[in-house]
């Protein structure tokens, strides 16, 4: 059995006809949609969520199911939904014979790139930690047999020189006489063009969008080790108090939940586990040399470590 999360842009065929090519056995597709954009970029998504979601029930046969993220742009709460959505995914047959266990299928052609990315990591994230399901889980792409932006814009210009043609001036006549309004050839010669100028000039995107306060969105890579129940430990209570002046501050801390006496024992052991969750380990925790200790916080992926996993029950050993 397998189920398709396929995160929804502008594309149809890239999401259903490989599936239908390769003769994939979909019995279920997760259909996510974004919420962010133009009025008008939010409804063409929305018109090729519906015909998916029709395709897939009609052409395979699949249960289909509509979702949306409320933000395209925003990564870590991307990265949280995947991490969620995957493994609900997996646990959703449990206790069926291992020949019919359900394989995850992530679709990483269309929607913006961060949830794409997110997707990924996220995916590989579950690989490291479900040591056993890694061989249901998939991340793929498929390339495109054409782009339409070129045919397009070689279509305007076909339009341009027309309208050129139209706007020269020596069939006034015959246009007046055939209703045609002169003035809105003109505009719609003048606005082709500055368009196909563009095109031209910048390609098929302008600009640089402000995301909150930077125009950059950093992709974490997930860790290749899985983590250890003290190490969980380690990473909600940075993840809870943000950060520590030192580790012996963190230690403190850890033993203070705990209820474990502080001693030089617990203390090496919270700075051995420091170490292997650190930069030159799992690089779930930075490390700033302060003075003579180090200022302790989580790193990017280990903040999204701590979001994807603060749900869970933890049985620190």
């Amino acid at each position: 059995m397998q189920t398709h999360i396929v995160p929804v842009g502008f594309d149809y065929d890239r999401m259903i006809a490989p599936l239908i090519r390769d003769q994939f056995d979909v019995d279920r597709v997760i259909l996510l949609e974004g919420t962010v954009g133009s009025e008008a970029n939010v409804e063409y998504s929305r018109n090729i969520a519906r015909k998916l979601e029709q395709d897939f029930r009609n052409l395979l046969g699949a249960e289909t199911v509509r979702e949306r993220l409320d933000d395209v742009y925003d990564y870590d709460a991307a990265f949280e939904r995947a991490f969620d959505l995957i493994n609900a995914e997996l646990d959703r047959d449990e206790g069926v014979d291992d020949a019919d266990e359900r394989e995850v299928w992530v679709n990483l052609c269309s929607m913006p790139r961060p949830v794409s990315f997110a997707f990924a990591t996220a995916a590989h994230s579950i690989m490291v930690e479900r040591q056993t399901d890694r061989d249901r889980i998939h991340t793929y792409y498929t390339a495109p047999e054409k782009y339409l932006e070129t045919e397009l814009a070689e279509e305007l210009r076909a339009t341009r020189d027309l309208l050129r043609d139209l706007d020269d001036g020596s069939d006034a006549e015959a246009l007046a006489d055939a209703g045609v309004d002169a003035d809105r050839v003109a505009d719609r010669l003048a606005s082709t063009t500055d368009l196909l100028a563009e095109f031209d000039e910048r390609g098929t995107t302008i600009g640089a969008k402000r995301i909150g306060d930077r125009h950059v969105i950093e992709l974490p890579v997930a860790s290749f080790q899985n983590v250890k129940p003290f190490e969980e430990l380690v990473l909600f209570t940075l993840g809870e108090h943000g950060e520590f002046e030192s580790v012996s501050e963190l230690a403190e801390t850890l033993a203070a939940e705990l209820n474990e006496e502080y001693t030089d024992s617990f203390r090496s052991k919270v700075i051995y586990n420091v170490d292997r969750l650190g930069p030159g380990g799992k690089g779930y925790i930075e490390r700033e040399e302060h003075g003579k200790s180090y200022r302790t916080s989580l790193s990017r992926i280990g903040q999204l470590w701590v979001r994807a996993h603060a749900d869970e029950d933890r049985d620190v050993a």
